[in-house]
C-alpha cells in the first residue's frame, strides 16, 4: 500500500498519527464575562470532547483576583456554581438534569452553543491527542492558570 493511500485512510478514519494512537478532540474555553456590555472576560475553564473515546469533561480554575479586577462587584459564588454546573453536565447522569441523559456529543454541543450569560463558551477548536484527559489538564494550564 502506498504512503498516500495509508495517509488517506488515516485521515478518513480520524487517525492521522496511526502509529501514535492519537484521536481527534475538540475543546472550548469557558470565559467569565461579568459585564456583557463591556465584553471583558477572564478565562476560567476548558471543556474537552473526543467522540472516538466517548470522553467529555470540563475543568476550571477561577482566579478571583483577576475577576474582581475586571468587575469588583461580581457574584463569585454564582460564577462558581455555573462552572460546577458545566462540570456536572459533562459527567452526565441524574446530577446533570434532563440533559444528563444525552450522549456526550450532544451535551458538548449544548455546552458550547453561543449564549449571553456570565459564563460563556469560547469558539470550538480541535486537535489530536493520545490522552484527552491529559490534554484537558495541559490546556487548563496553558490557557487558564
Amino acid at each position: 500500500m502506498s504512503d498516500v493511500r495509508r495517509y488517506s485512510d488515516a485521515v478518513t478514519t480520524g487517525r492521522v498519527g496511526v502509529e501514535r494512537d492519537r484521536v481527534v478532540f475538540e475543546y472550548a474555553l469557558l470565559r467569565v464575562v461579568p459585564c456583557l456590555e463591556r465584553g471583558e472576560c477572564v478565562n476560567a475553564g476548558v471543556i474537552v470532547y473526543s467522540q472516538e473515546r466517548g470522553f467529555l469533561a470540563a475543568r476550571w480554575s477561577l482566579d478571583e483576583g483577576r475577576l474582581r479586577a475586571v468587575s469588583p462587584g461580581v457574584d463569585v459564588a454564582g460564577v462558581r456554581r455555573a462552572l460546577e454546573a458545566v462540570e456536572a453536565m459533562c459527567r452526565g447522569g441524574a446530577g446533570a438534569g434532563a440533559a444528563g441523559r444525552e450522549r456526550p456529543g450532544q451535551r458538548f454541543r449544548w455546552l458550547t452553543a453561543p449564549r449571553s450569560t456570565v459564563v460563556q463558551p469560547g469558539p470550538i477548536h480541535g486537535g489530536l491527542a493520545e490522552d484527552p484527559e491529559a490534554e484537558l489538564e495541559r490546556l487548563l494550564d496553558r490557557l487558564v492558570r
